[in-house]
């Protein structure tokens, strides 16, 4: 299977999850409050870090410190609001409403789990960006396949720690387990995805000109809606693609895992995605008999 059919596999993915999200508008929700809380994090970081270079200090001592704990918190923010959405998605997934309140008791739930995954992603990304400083192009060319095997490998950690409750070695050799079985559709919809988000950024962007256009009158107060009105599009158009995101991701985990095609994914034939013969397929998904 060619790179074109992983793609309308995954813009096949994509357009199922857009479906899920308009349905449900409320998934919205926790990629929103999850932006918006690691936004605020990092004001605070970095602000406080410049200030103590003004007053003096030499925070190029705590450099390291200070991106373990950037990298920590972020990745703990980030994920835990994706494990509420997974949460979230599955309920949609069984046929309920799902709720703000229930999918956050969820991922609360599994806060250690989401907490020691964190800090083995900080560690790890701070060994990353070390490696990506030195002045070396063998060293950055590795460090950045190295940054590519491990997000291949934990691309559905936060899935496998919502459904599975997994040890720490677990949640790693599962979600590294469910890639290698649904590498073709996940390379599909991660690609489509992207491609989608970035046309909805676009969109924005050209919201954001023509809005320029019809204000160019208004001097000062033009500008400031044209700003307004672009930013506003912009955000939506990112919180759609990482909605749309952990909606595909979520339906590949419960189908790769259950083998049971998801509400709204029902007329999709997970048993073609992979690419793989037909033994091969049956043996790892059920044949639905539907379309991509």
């Amino acid at each position: 299977m060619g790179i074109f059919s992983r793609l309308k596999i995954g813009f096949g993915m994509a357009r199922r999850s857009g479906r899920v999200l308009r349905a449900h508008p409320t998934l919205l929700v926790f990629p929103l409050v999850g932006g918006v809380a690691g936004i605020a994090f990092f004001l605070t970081l970095f602000g406080s870090l410049y200030f103590a270079e003004a007053l003096g200090g030499q925070p190029g001592t705590v450099v390291y410190g200070a991106l373990f704990l950037a990298y920590l918190v972020e990745t703990f923010i980030a994920s835990f609001f994706t494990a509420a959405l997974v949460a979230a998605t599955r309920t949609v997934f069984h046929g309920e409403e799902p709720s703000v309140r229930g999918a956050l008791a969820t991922a609360w739930d599994h806060k250690g789990p989401l907490l020691a995954w964190s800090v083995i992603a900080a560690i790890v990304g701070v060994i990353i960006r070390g490696i990506e400083s030195q002045d070396n192009l063998v060293a950055r060319l590795l460090a950045g396949l190295f940054a590519v095997a491990w997000s291949v490998m934990t691309y559905f950690v936060v899935p496998v720690i919502v459904f599975r409750d997994p040890s720490v070695t677990g949640m790693f050799k599962e979600s590294a387990s469910t890639f290698k079985n649904t590498w073709g559709e996940s390379i599909g919809a991660m690609g489509a995805i992207d491609i989608v988000t970035f046309l909805l950024v676009l969109g924005s962007l050209a919201l954001g000109v023509l809005t320029f256009v019809l204000t160019a009158g208004l001097g000062t107060v033009g500008f400031a809606l044209t700003v307004l009105v672009a930013g506003v599009a912009v955000m939506l158009a990112l919180l759609i693609g990482k909605a749309l995101s952990g909606i595909a991701k979520t339906a590949l985990y419960v189908y790769a895992t259950e083998q049971d095609s998801p509400e709204y994914f029902d007329d999709m034939d997970f048993g073609r995605l992979g690419g793989d013969d037909d033994s091969t397929s049956s043996g790892r998904f059920s044949q639905t008999g539907g379309q991509i």
